[in-house]
């Protein structure tokens, strides 16, 4: 095999598959990167089994062939190329490449590449069409609600639904739900599938910022697979039932409150200064007909300011953990929220009219006499 790359191009496709390879296993040809040129096309792929990404690379293929490199090496001699010259791959029967650009000169042992895993097949029957733009945000708003704790497999993935057209995306840890609907281009039929959060978080950094561009999602059983430009993402998906997410939204509420989104958040990260890493004090709010008293007291000081509200229903007072709102206020760009709330002891919804967005995060015990 004998191939030809500018730096920029065999770089920019070794940077997405490598997405794709684990940094532990105890399969060493799951290090490696495949780079095919058996046909016309030359492409890379990365698979650790669980997530398999396959893209393009723009070269000129002088001999056709493929070999498996160690990924991380590979990469790292890519990126330690001038990129003035061109790179030229070659490796012969006995699997020995080399590596060449301008007067530098590099020679690793491929592996076989038989032995490589190639990405599962998906059939192309059941689909959904997203831009990357709404794609890549969705992900964004919600994944911070993910259990970072894998003792409930569930908590560790999203929960994708499409019904119709409509399409809603949730994530939750069993404090918080972060949930985020929206309209699709296209859905040839309905979908339900839980995607882990990992593979999700690659997809959400690979994808591009432009409303214009297509994802194409293909289901099956076991799998799910993302297409778009010149790549192809597979996934495998989580086994079992998801949580009753309908059943743990309600729209009843005894407080409603209209704030100013970045007032609230700036008076909350302010409280936030006086808690250390471990430390599970609250931060408590104390509504009232024209203001909330964000309020938060530690070892380290305390903090009370007020922001003016819109209040509609019952006075409250409720404690938090001020991050979880934090991560919910961050990743909604209306100037104002509106939060729900029953009593103490009863979520807080925080939601816009249409539900495009709702956040659902629980109170935290705190006693009255040390805020």
């Amino acid at each position: 095999m004998k191939l030809t790359f500018r730096k920029e191009n065999l770089l920019n496709a070794v940077n997405i598959v490598l997405k794709a390879v684990p940094s532990k296993t105890t399969m060493t040809i799951l290090q490696c990167i495949l780079i095919d040129a058996e046909s016309d096309t030359i492409r890379l792929t990365g698979n650790d089994t669980e997530l398999g990404i396959e893209t393009k690379a723009e070269g000129e293929i002088r001999e056709h062939g493929k070999i498996a490199l160690e990924a991380r090496l590979f990469s790292e001699i890519i990126r330690k190329l001038s990129g003035e010259d061109d790179i030229i791959l070659e490796s012969d029967e006995k699997l020995a490449t080399t590596i060449r650009s301008g007067k530098a000169l590099f020679r690793i042992q491929g592996r076989d590449p038989e032995e490589f895993s190639y990405i599962p097949h998906i059939e192309r029957d059941h689909y959904i069409c997203i831009s990357e733009y709404t794609l890549k945000e969705i992900i964004r708003q919600t994944i911070f609600s993910i259990s970072a704790n894998d003792s409930n497999r569930m908590m560790t993935g999203e929960y994708m639904k499409v019904e119709g057209n409509r399409l809603s995306l949730t994530a939750l840890d069993g404090h918080r739900m972060s949930v985020r609907n929206v309209v699709l281009k296209n859905a040839l039929s309905d979908v339900s599938a839980i995607l882990p959060g990992k593979s999700l978080n690659e997809i959400s950094r690979i994808l591009g910022d432009n409303i214009d561009s297509d994802v194409l999602i293909f289901f099956d059983e076991g799998h799910a697979m993302f297409e778009f430009g010149d790549t192809v993402i597979v996934t495998r998906l989580i086994d079992g039932e998801y949580f009753r997410v309908s059943q743990m939204i309600s729209r009843d509420y005894a407080t409603r409150v209209v704030i100013n989104r970045q007032q609230f958040l700036s008076e909350i990260d302010k409280a936030s200064i006086f808690i250390r890493e471990n430390d599970k004090r609250p931060v408590v709010f104390r509504i009232t007909d024209a203001d909330l008293e964000v309020r938060l007291k530690s070892s380290f000081g305390s903090l009370n300011s007020e922001i003016p509200v819109q209040k509609t229903g019952n006075d409250l007072m409720i404690g938090f953990n001020p991050a979880f709102f934090m991560d919910a206020l961050r990743n909604i760009d209306d100037e104002e929220v509106t939060l729900y709330m029953m009593n103490p002891k009863s979520p807080c919804f925080i939601r816009d009219e249409e539900e495009k967005y709702i956040y659902l995060i629980l109170p935290v015990n705190f006693n009255p006499e040390d805020v």
